[in-house]
């Protein structure tokens, strides 16, 4: 109770001085608390993980070793079919899916489970042409060059294409270090590109999409796909000097992550997308991806009031939370 009265305290002072510096700050002690934590409850669970692991270790250390000489240890190859071809595949598998729902509205197991209701019901085709279209040009001609200057970074600290994999508990270590970083670098450039000037050139393009479905999430301007939408996600694997198998399953984790936070739909046993649907519905609040940050700076308030706020958590029923946790009538006019 201590801890949480001095958190609040904190976060109130930020919000009445405005002191960016102490906000960083505040952050800072959070964030490296947080990792603690985090790091001391995967060393206590992970342990019984760990042994599921090593009884598969041997089949994914065989497997890693054919797929590294069947392509003679090429590294560019290696490379691309990792960190470009592994996620792209995920992205667009998981986002196929989601798309048949958009259009045809079935299977109904899907769309019953829509949060902004009578929104995309059936989504506007030439929209989502659109969409498509300039997720496509992102991933090709932007995200794919931007691995090249990645992959000689990787090359530098000599690790991604070691023919041993990384332990169960590094690739943990790396996962909480990679989530941390891209929730730092996600939310304030993020902020930054809602910047008036920025948004109206830049970001504004992201929110055409007031109801967001899931190929949405790497539809932006060009711009905003650098800063936002790749940084963030590239930035950790390169200060770890990681695995590439690391790689790809950390960018095919962020993509489907995102495209979940944009899908529309708050479907049964997977991670809550109220939070983001919410920053599309209401522009100003919600700019980050865990939450920490704008908790801190107080970009969360209306969210916090709202019956989003209450249904932002895994459903582990089959009963749409739109309906066991229902928006309240708007008074007649």
């Amino acid at each position: 109770m201590w801890g949480e009265s001095r958190l609040h305290a904190g976060r109130e002072k930020i919000l009445r001085e405005g002191g960016l510096w102490d906000a960083v700050k505040i952050t800072a002690c959070v964030l490296g608390t947080g990792l603690l934590i985090f790091t001391a409850l995967v060393n206590s669970v992970s342990g019984y993980v760990q042994n599921i692991w090593d009884t598969l270790g041997h089949f994914w250390q065989t497997s890693w070793l054919k797929f590294y000489y069947l392509f003679e240890g090429k590294e560019w190859t290696i490379f691309l079919l990792g960190a470009a071809l592994v996620p792209g595949l995920a992205f667009w598998g998981f986002n196929g899916i989601l798309m048949v729902a958009d259009v045809t509205g079935k299977p109904t197991f899907i769309t019953r489970y829509r949060i902004q209701l009578g929104k995309n019901d059936p989504v506007d085709t030439k929209k989502l042409r659109q969409a498509i279209y300039t997720a496509l040009c992102n991933q090709f001609f932007i995200s794919l060059p931007m691995l090249v200057p990645m992959f000689y970074v990787m090359k530098w600290w000599g690790n991604t294409f070691s023919k041993e994999l990384p332990t169960f508990h590094w690739f943990l270590v790396e996962l909480s270090i990679f989530t941390l970083i891209e929730e730092i670098l996600f939310y304030y450039t993020h902020r930054f590109v809602h910047l008036p000037l920025l948004y109206k050139h830049i970001h504004k393009k992201h929110h055409e999409w007031t109801a967001p479905i899931g190929v949405v999430s790497i539809y932006a301007h060009p711009v905003e796909h650098i800063l936002s939408n790749t940084l963030p996600v590239m930035t950790g694997p390169m200060i770890m000097g990681s695995h590439i198998v690391s790689i790809a399953a950390w960018f095919s984790l962020a993509l489907i992550t995102t495209s979940i936070s944009h899908c529309g739909y708050h479907l049964p046993f997977l991670p809550s997308p109220e939070f983001h649907d919410f920053h599309h519905f209401k522009f100003n609040q919600c700019y980050g991806v865990l939450g920490v940050l704008d908790y801190l700076h107080g970009t969360d308030t209306v969210f916090r009031q709202s019956k989003a706020y209450q249904r932002h958590r895994v459903l582990l029923s089959l009963t749409p939370l739109s309906e066991s946790i229902p928006e309240a009538p708007r008074r007649a006019e």
